[in-house]
């Protein structure tokens, strides 16, 4: 048996009282967060010294005993250790270059979260319901059955001020598995098209934020004019988030639906290895290239793969996938200029549409990798 975790995300809706307990959690997670940080900051900074996470849980013990941080022990004790456990693994992502050297939250920001661990049951699922530590039962949508084990929840906020549980549950991978109809297929990604597949598919690329740019544009101007802290100022604000939101979650959904489609579909999958990073620089194409969503895709594509046994195969971003005649194999130099879309390859006399021909080259020079 091999046992993977998983997340189940459901929306809740919480009562005054219970928001009001959530909020001063989100509080209480990022007060300890900043606190514990700028201790193990000053003490590297003074003496050179470097406290760990067990080092800095003997000293949130001794602070909720403070009668001045008393109000620590109205929340949720397991949420206030995965905060130190967060900030031990900010400093270990720094320590191995894996990222910056960590910040200290900001209470302005709108998107909070916390974690907490279930204890003797007490994250579970009871009909619609959630019930959580300290928070007890939230109203839930729940449109998923939860089967395994739940390790932990994760309670978050959104800009708009909607409210979701994220369960993290281990499960036997073997229960989810299902199967593929045994295809191969090798993917050109586009601006034009979101991408283009070695059968001769092209699925369209939606262009999310270019279709909402004139809505967010008129609400951004209003929010502009409005005082800041007003009521005014607050309502326009959630304006301006709702269409953010609206353009990633329609940007998301679409993604998982083009993924989960090509993955139970094919058996092979093979794509380029983009360095989106490098082709952002262009500040001309920056903005389109962030719209298709490339990196999310593929991120998709990788882990839905793995619970239907299919291989998703990586080709060097350097390989001339478009110059090449996937009849031949002649290479032909003059489809270096972007604008040619049809060509006919002078060895063979083939007639090439650009990205189809791209496509037919990747699938290729995967399957290739496999054989060698």
């Amino acid at each position: 048996m091999v046992l993977c975790n998983i997340a189940f995300k459901f929306r809740v809706y919480p009562t005054k009282e219970q928001q009001i307990l959530i909020n001063k959690t989100f509080g209480c997670c990022r007060f300890v967060y900043n606190h514990f940080l700028a201790k193990r900051r000053d003490a590297w900074i003074n003496n050179k010294q470097s406290i760990n996470y067990t080092q800095t849980c003997a000293m949130l013990t001794k602070l909720k005993k403070d009668e001045q941080y008393k109000w620590l022990k109205d929340v949720d004790c397991t949420s206030l250790q995965n905060s130190l456990q967060h900030l031990d693994r900010a400093y270990k992502n720094f320590f191995e270059k894996r990222a910056k050297y960590p910040r200290f939250k900001l209470k302005k920001v709108r998107a909070q979260s916390y974690q907490t661990r279930n204890n003797s049951n007490s994250v579970c699922i009871i009909g619609n319901k959630i019930k959580l530590p300290k928070i007890g039962l939230l109203r839930a949508k729940i449109h998923r059955n939860v089967v395994g084990r739940i390790l932990n929840a994760t309670i978050s906020r959104t800009a708009t001020d909607k409210y979701f549980v994220s369960l993290c549950v281990e499960v036997d991978k073997s229960a989810l598995m299902h199967p593929n109809a045994g295809g191969m297929i090798g993917i050109d990604v586009g601006l034009s098209v979101l991408y283009t597949d070695s059968n001769g598919r092209k699925v369209d690329n939606l262009r999310v934020f270019k279709r909402h740019a004139r809505r967010l544009k008129l609400t951004q101007q209003r929010l502009a004019r409005k005082k800041k802290g007003s009521k005014n100022y607050e309502k326009q604000r959630k304006k301006v988030v709702k269409v953010h939101e609206k353009i990633a979650n329609t940007r998301k959904d679409y993604t998982h639906k083009q993924s989960a489609a090509i993955v139970h579909e094919n058996q092979i999958i093979a794509i380029e290895t983009l360095r989106i990073k490098n082709m952002v620089k262009n500040r001309k194409l920056a903005k389109a290239i962030y719209d298709s969503c490339w990196a999310e895709l593929f991120r998709q594509l990788q882990y839905k793969a793995e619970f239907t046994d299919t291989r998703v195969l990586e080709v060097d971003p350097f390989y001339p996938s478009s110059q090449i005649c996937s009849y031949c194999e002649h290479r032909n130099f003059n489809v270096k200029n972007l604008g040619i879309r049809m060509w006919t390859c002078p060895n063979c006399g083939a007639v090439h549409d650009r990205d189809i021909n791209a496509a037919k080259n990747i699938l290729r020079q995967a399957l290739k990798k496999i054989v060698t």
